[in-house]
Parts: C-alpha cells; sequence; structure tokens
C-alpha cells in the first residue's frame, strides 16, 4: 500500500508543479520536508495539497480519508514533516477507515 500511497502524492505534487513558477523537488521525495522551516508549503498550501492527495486517495481506495485532522494536528511529530511520515500516517488512516467498515 505504501508505493501506491507514494505514487498518488508524487502525482499530487506533479499536478502542482504544472502551475507552480518555483517546483517542488522530486527527487529524493520521501525526506521531502511539507510544512516547516524547511517545508516546500506554507500553511494554507499545505491545506490545498492534502485535499488534492485526499481526493486521489479517494479515487484509488474508494474511501474517504482526512488527512488534515485534528488528529494529525495534534501528533507530537507531525505527519507534514516529510512525505515518508505522510505515507505512514495516510496508510494508518486507511486501514481505520477501511476497518471501521
Amino acid at each position: 500500500m505504501n508505493d501506491r500511497i507514494l505514487q498518488i502524492i508524487v502525482s499530487a505534487i506533479d499536478e502542482l508543479n504544472e502551475a507552480r513558477e518555483e517546483k517542488i523537488p522530486t527527487d529524493n521525495v520521501l525526506d521531502l520536508s511539507l510544512y516547516g522551516d524547511a517545508g516546500v508549503f506554507e500553511s494554507m498550501h499545505l491545506v490545498g495539497f492534502l485535499a488534492l492527495v485526499e481526493e486521489k486517495l479517494e479515487d484509488e481506495f474508494d474511501v474517504e480519508v482526512a488527512l488534515a485532522s485534528e488528529k494529525a494536528v495534534s501528533r507530537r511529530i507531525s505527519p507534514f514533516s516529510s512525505v515518508r511520515r505522510l505515507i505512514d500516517f495516510a496508510e494508518e488512516e486507511l486501514r481505520l477507515v477501511v476497518a471501521a467498515s
């Protein structure tokens, strides 16, 4: 599942890069910092990116997942600090949604 989520995230970055003057680097994407001091997104852009990823996850897995949630924000280590952490969080949320249905 991790590989599928990674492909979805890279697809979302590629889609955003089409409209950006300053491209988000996709080499070594797993360690790409999404938010924070070294992050590629400011808060509102992060929310838009997460909404795009949620939409793509729903298309791929046929379930609704909320990545920009209170649960995500309240974690000691942010799932938005890197693509690797976002993948882990998305997989965790997908498993919870599937188990609950």
